[in-house]
């Protein structure tokens, strides 16, 4: 009988690259002129989240631009961040929080095992949990699947992790 090889593909995140992103994000706020004497600040939540606070729509923006370019230097996929509504907070500042997607949505998992299947590979796709197993005989059929999943422009984040 041939050997079966098998990846999985997830949505995580490596939150001790997200905090040494938020703490480089605090050291630029510290230094960059149009922040000084403002309230604006950034925080890694106890529950991994991260709480912007801002003085008006214009720091909000600057302070969202900074942490997601810290974000992407660290290699953490953008698509992973669930971007909150600004809201108002206390002594007349903005609040916004954001959140990181952990793991793949039933739907979206559907949607993608639909995908692969259409590829008509001799590969079997299955949803576990928060993930999706790819298995197949030929190596090349499972990286023919990661290259179209990665040629497909999906609205989330996605890894490919124990590729055996």
């Amino acid at each position: 009988m041939a050997e079966m090889h098998s990846f999985d593909i997830v949505c995580k995140v490596e939150m001790h690259e997200v905090n040494n992103a938020v703490d480089q994000a605090k050291k630029q706020l510290a230094v960059r002129y149009d922040f000084k004497g403002s309230k604006s600040s950034v925080a890694l939540n106890n529950d991994n989240s991260i709480t912007l606070i801002a003085d008006d729509d214009y720091k909000m923006r600057s302070l969202t631009e900074i942490l997601q370019d810290k974000l992407e230097k660290r290699g953490i996929p953008l698509k992973s961040l669930n971007v909150g509504e600004p809201e108002n907070a206390l002594g007349g500042t903005i609040r916004q929080v954001i959140t990181f997607q952990s793991g793949i949505p039933m739907e979206k998992a559907k949607e993608l095992v639909k995908f692969i299947k259409g590829l008509k590979l001799k590969i079997q796709a299955q949803i576990q949990e928060d993930k999706v197993r790819i298995t197949g005989q030929k190596i090349d059929d499972l990286q023919s699947v990661m290259k179209a999943i990665k040629d497909q422009n999906y609205d989330f984040a996605m890894q490919f992790v124990n590729y055996k």
